[in-house]
């Protein structure tokens, strides 16, 4: 997709400096420090209740910290109002206007603003999402992924150091979200601004984004490109929520110059040092599905290789593209296992013994202490915390009203 003359401005860094968000009840945000670099395509990536909504209407001035300093391009915004701040915002609605056409509605920002040439300026962002031939239209004869480009169109116009996406693709079917992902990609690559999206999909956040930061109950957990989080995740919580994981507790019941041997039900299983965080005492170690390979007899043990066994399949699930299986080991518990669909039927039926093995450098090791006790309980989980949050507001109005 080429890109527009008009669209070549670079974007501005973004700083969060100390941000701490307190509500009445709860602490959505405890303690932020982030920099988004200019020109980047950054992702915020979290359940719901994580905190990453208050961080963009943070940055956006929807909201004001408890604490902390916002700033865009090394100017201090935290006291600016939204309308003040080189920011704008595409939401997961659209928010369109119905009895306008397409052309009016990406130019009534800049009508508004008295801004020169509002029409042909408008064409010009049209022309960057590929609609100016759709510009005499309304947003009702439109499909949902053409009123999502209006939307961007709307908000480019504006020229933005800072665009920010709420859950922008949430409303669309799979099919036409992963089309536009990559034009989302691609018109970032073109005009050059900073994004900063905001995500719970997994996949959306890893296609698109340069830099993927993973939030958790109001902190961030793990930050760095894609490939990274996905291959070495530091903790449990992204190891799970970046796709799935198998993971494993136990001692370490041995070390070399370049590995670890963690004692998993009475079996070594080995980890390299360079891909562990922990090198002694009680560790959690895991390996994703998809390295797994599924075996109906006991494979041949070598130094480069693990292998846990035997167990049975107790389920079996086909996706398509692979089948999961979940086999039951004694002593270790569920793992599963992806396995791509090279062949036809699957590799095991339910009830089959069998064994997984993999390569020892797939392996990975969390920095979480497994005898440390929890920062938070174990079931605030977000609908619990939603719940918790109702019934202390309730209480606090209770009491102001006695």
């Amino acid at each position: 997709m080429a890109a527009a003359s008009g669209f070549a401005e670079s974007g501005a860094d973004l700083d969060l400096v100390g941000i701490q968000k307190r509500f009445p009840g709860f602490t959505a945000i405890e303690h932020l420090d982030l920099t988004i670099p200019a020109g980047s395509f950054f992702a915020l990536l979290g359940p719901s209740g994580c905190g990453k909504t208050t961080t963009l209407r943070l940055v956006a001035g929807l909201e004001d910290p408890t604490t902390g300093q916002v700033l865009i391009g090394g100017k201090d915004v935290t006291k600016l109002r939204p309308f003040e701040r080189p920011v704008n915002t595409v939401f997961q609605s659209y928010a369109l206007f119905p009895h306008m056409t397409v052309l009016e509605n990406v130019a009534f920002g800049l009508r508004r603003r008295k801004i020169a040439d509002p029409i042909d300026k408008a064409h010009e962002a049209l022309r960057l999402v590929e609609l100016d031939h759709l510009a005499t239209r309304k947003p009702q004869q439109l499909s949902g992924g053409q009123q999502q480009r209006v939307a961007l169109a709307r908000a480019l116009v504006n020229r933005p150091a800072l665009l920010l996406l709420d859950e922008p693709l949430g409303a669309l079917d799979l099919k036409l979200r992963r089309q536009m992902q990559i034009e989302l990609k691609s018109i970032q690559e073109s005009v050059g601004l900073t994004f900063l999206h905001v995500t719970h999909d997994q996949e959306e956040a890893m296609t698109m984004a340069d830099t993927v930061a993973v939030m958790n109950k109001g902190r961030i957990e793990q930050m760095g490109a894609p490939e990274v989080l996905y291959e070495l995740p530091r903790t449990a919580f992204v190891a799970n929520f970046l796709g799935q994981s198998n993971l494993f507790t136990g001692p370490v019941a041995g070390t070399t110059a370049d590995a670890i041997s963690v004692d998993v039900a009475g079996v070594k299983v080995v980890v390299p040092k360079s891909r562990a965080a922990r090198h002694t005492g009680t560790v959690t170690i895991g390996v994703r599905p998809e390295k797994l390979a599924l075996h109906t007899e006991k494979p041949a043990t070598d130094a480069s290789t693990n292998a846990l066994g035997p167990g049975r399949v107790i389920d079996v699930s086909f996706t398509g593209v692979s089948t999961q299986y979940l086999v039951d080991i004694p002593g270790v518990g569920n793992v599963t296992v992806f396995t791509q669909n090279m062949g036809f039927g699957p590799t095991a039926h339910e009830g089959a013994e069998v064994w997984v093995s993999w390569h020892v450098e797939h392996g990975f090791g969390l920095e979480d202490d497994p005898d440390a006790e929890p920062r938070f309980s174990p079931d605030a989980d977000t609908q619990m915390l939603a719940v918790q949050t109702k019934n202390e507001l309730q209480s606090e109005l209770e009491a102001e009203e006695a």
